[in-house]
């Protein structure tokens, strides 16, 4: 099912994403490093590193509720340029009530072989409302 949704996105396919592993209240996206995703310094672009946390987040939330599910706000702290070969979003429920669940994200730059954390985000995933998912 996840994959279903991840190949249902435009921008997902666009950058190549891929859904790494999918559990219960956890998710790991993968993002593969191409020109197309770097900004002006040779550094992935801020809105790609954030696109990977905050649909891990989302995954993360959603398979903890087992709803379909929407971002409703995340923040995202960056902690050094994006500069390798893959983005390794790792994202994890801390939290869930009937309607939300609060997630965390790591988000790590793989090169040569080596993980470095890049960015960390947490969110906050909304259930919709029934019927929402399908209009």
């Amino acid at each position: 099912m996840g994959r279903e949704v991840l190949a249902s996105q435009p921008f997902s396919m666009l950058i190549g994403a891929e859904l790494h592993a999918l559990a219960q209240g956890q998710c790991e996206l993968h993002v593969p490093v191409t020109d197309k995703i770097r900004q002006q310094y040779g550094f992935v672009h801020g809105g790609v590193v954030s696109y990977a946390a905050d649909n891990a987040l989302t995954y993360a939330g959603g398979t903890a509720l087992r709803l379909p599910v929407v971002t409703s706000e995340f923040k995202i702290n960056y902690l050094r340029p994006a500069v390798g070969e893959r983005l390794i979003a790792r994202a994890h429920a801390v939290h869930t009530s009937k309607s939300q669940a609060v997630c965390r994200c790591d988000v790590f730059i793989l090169k040569n072989g080596e993980e470095k954390l890049c960015a960390v985000a947490q969110g906050t995933i909304a259930a919709l409302p029934p019927g929402t998912a399908s209009a």
